[in-house]
């Protein structure tokens, strides 16, 4: 088996989570987080839209981890998002994760927003 390492440019990986909290570039951040290839910050959650359209043409796709298990995202936060051009995909936050890592190792214009499990 090959292994190749992952290069993730400035962009800081998700190295993992847990109950409350997230490990990113191997800074624990506790509560919901905002990552993208700017960095990191607490975000705060489904009522912080303005963390997330601060990303507006930056990206492309923003990840929304909704913590354990999939939940709809608010509609006038999704009808926000998609007006202001980003695309949105709602997933639980372990598989938001996992996929802000593979699409910013392709060197993708992702962001992902989890709420922790």
């Amino acid at each position: 088996m090959r292994l190749n390492q992952v290069n993730f440019s400035n962009a800081k990986p998700v190295d993992g989570y847990g109950p409350g909290f997230f490990r990113i570039g191997g800074a624990v951040v506790t509560g919901a987080v905002l990552v993208s290839e700017a960095g990191f910050a607490p975000w705060g959650g489904y009522d912080d839209a303005k963390a997330l359209l601060a990303l507006a043409g930056q990206i492309d796709v923003i990840l929304v981890g909704t913590g354990a298990e999939i939940a709809p995202l608010p509609a006038d936060l999704r009808r926000a998002l998609e007006e202001a051009g980003l695309g949105v995909e709602i997933m639980n936050s372990p598989a938001a994760a996992r996929t802000y890592n593979v699409l910013m190792a392709e060197g993708r214009r992702v962001a992902a927003a989890m709420l922790p499990v």
